[in-house]
């Protein structure tokens, strides 16, 4: 069954200027990301969008399968990201024939997953029958007991109130934050309602360790020390 893998990345970043084209232990940010979606053995294309040239250029260099260039009206600080997904999507489609069951979106800018991490989004959607699957970490506050909203006036209160209130974090619903690292969709449903979220989407869930989505400074930092440990343990080099 062929797969296509759809990976993003705008040249222009505010939160960590020039994100998508850093030097990450010695490597563009966007080839950790290309690597992971080659080592599952999933694909048979990985497409990379980019508004960028030099993005585009350096994402064939590191492996990618196809360059698709995203329309300007695709590239602004404020343009949402699923229209440029599916333009991906149907660049790679039609410039491979494919018509895949299923396809995965990757974001560079997460680049502590495994090829596991994806391997297991992939088949939780395929046994669930699922329209989508995200990825997310367990969070850290619980919109029932202590997370909180400002109101227009200042004032706070719980995200969420329960009937009865819950008194201990143990006692409320498993709450996560997404990480922005992989997106699983059933191509049928993704085209002809093209979101993320549905009525029966599924949470893949990934430890904390794999789980830092980078925009900003400190991000950067936190993920480059994970990573140099975990090559490490690995006896390998950056």
């Amino acid at each position: 069954m062929s797969l296509i893998c759809t990976i993003c990345a705008r040249g222009g970043s505010k939160g960590v200027v020039g994100k998508n084209s850093r030097m990450l232990l010695g490597r563009p940010m966007l080839a950790w990301t290309i690597e992971q979606a080659k080592q599952t053995g999933l694909f048979t294309a990985i497409a990379f969008s980019s508004d960028s040239d030099v993005l585009l250029q350096e994402a064939l260099r590191s492996g990618a399968d196809i360059a698709v260039k995203r329309p300007a009206e695709m590239a602004t600080d404020a343009a949402p990201k699923i229209p440029a997904i599916r333009h991906c999507l149907e660049q790679a489609m039609q410039r491979t024939g494919l018509t895949p069951e299923i396809f995965v979106d990757l974001d560079v800018t997460a680049p502590l997953r495994l090829a596991s991490d994806i391997t297991g989004a992939v088949a939780l959607l395929r046994d669930s029958g699922a329209p989508s699957v995200i990825t997310g970490v367990p969070a850290r506050r619980s919109p029932y007991f202590n997370l909180v909203e400002e109101r227009k006036d200042g004032t706070v209160g719980l995200s969420k109130i329960a009937d009865p209130p819950i008194v201990r974090r143990q006692d409320s619903p498993r709450c996560f934050d997404m990480n922005a690292s992989i997106y699983v969709w059933n191509v049928a449903a993704f085209l002809d309602d093209p979101r993320v979220f549905y009525p029966d989407t599924r949470l893949f869930e990934m430890p904390e360790e794999r789980s830092v989505d980078i925009d900003s400074e400190i991000d950067f930092t936190l993920v480059e020390l994970l990573l140099r440990k975990r090559l490490a343990q690995q006896g390998t080099s950056p």
